[in-house]
């Protein structure tokens, strides 16, 4: 059970007055949150750069890029979005799980909050005198 599909928001990072509602299915296998390009197009999101994506069918594709504000369970984020053909499945990726602090529970079939880790702090002074 590595796939969960979940509501979610899609804006524009610089006019989030419009989103795109989409149910967005999630795994553990997909990178980058990807969306068909003509959804993307509907709130101004343009591509920045292309990338190489390998596919479930082991082809290579490139495919153009750039960045959406993502809102997931109340939580958002601005990450890398793919823009796939038009009747592509939309996928929510790993990186912009991470962001939103969560992760799929392969027992439950749903979502849940990640633990965040932060190993090794320094302090910010390394003198005495701070």
């Amino acid at each position: 059970m590595g796939y969960v599909k979940v509501a979610a928001k899609i804006y524009n990072p610089a006019d989030r007055s419009k989103p795109i509602h989409l149910d967005l299915l999630a795994g553990t296998g997909a990178i980058y949150t990807a969306i068909p390009a003509n959804l993307l197009e509907k709130i101004n999101v343009k591509p920045t750069s292309t990338r190489r994506f390998k596919l479930a069918n082991g082809k290579v594709e490139r495919y153009p890029t750039g960045e959406a504000y993502v809102e997931v369970a109340g939580e958002g984020a601005t990450s890398i979005i793919a823009f796939l053909p038009e009747g592509s499945t939309p996928l929510l990726g790993i990186t912009t799980l991470e962001l939103l602090g969560l992760q799929v529970d392969p027992t439950t079939g749903e979502l849940k909050p990640l633990e965040l880790l932060l190993l090794h702090v320094r302090s910010w002074c390394e003198h005495e005198d701070c």
